[in-house]
């Protein structure tokens, strides 16, 4: 049985969420066009330094909240799902459930959450750190190896036939391609 939770625990595809966004210093000038953008009453708040994570030999990151209020949250939980990105394997980020050729995958938390943020930007080169930091959490302590060892989960649950979707990108990290 493919591995269910409610999508309020989704965290990249739940945007009713309130959500920590950690950013490099030279972003920060940016934030000010990020703050016309929000939707009426947004709130855009500073994160306290100690909830952001620091890597060595890099300068500390600069992080926000963005805060939505109450009556706009459901309506974001409402919008339509975005777009389905064509090929073998499909996520439904209600439901919680990865497909591939329309067979429900078995999937821990994690290993959706990664299958599902790699499907979502097919074609783009995701680092080791950079889906570090964004599957498992800015307060995630572990390294690349992490990550090597959850594709490999993954490519084993899509089967032999469709292992190749998810591709090592020598010395850099992975990318999906249908």
């Amino acid at each position: 049985m493919a591995h269910t939770h409610t999508a309020a625990t989704a965290a990249p595809l739940a945007p009713s969420r309130p959500r920590l966004r950690a950013v490099a210093p030279d972003e920060v000038a940016g934030l000010a066009r990020v703050a016309g953008l929000l939707p009426p009453g947004a709130t855009l708040l500073p994160a306290p330094p100690h909830a952001l994570p620091t890597l060595p030999g890099r300068p500390p990151m600069v992080g926000y909240l963005v805060l939505l209020p109450a009556d706009q949250q459901t309506e974001a939980a409402n919008t339509p799902a975005p777009t389905p990105v064509p090929g073998p394997v499909t996520i439904d980020g209600v439901q919680r459930i990865a497909r591939v050729d329309g067979r429900a995958l078995d999937l821990t938390y994690l290993e959706f959450e990664l299958l599902a943020h790699l499907v979502a930007h097919p074609h783009r080169v995701h680092t080791r750190d950079q889906l570090v930091t964004t599957v498992w959490g800015y307060g995630h302590v572990g390294d690349g190896r992490t990550v090597d060892v959850h594709v490999a989960r993954l490519r084993r649950k899509l089967g032999a036939e469709h292992r190749h979707t998810i591709q090592t990108v020598r010395r850099v990290g992975y990318k999906y391609t249908p």
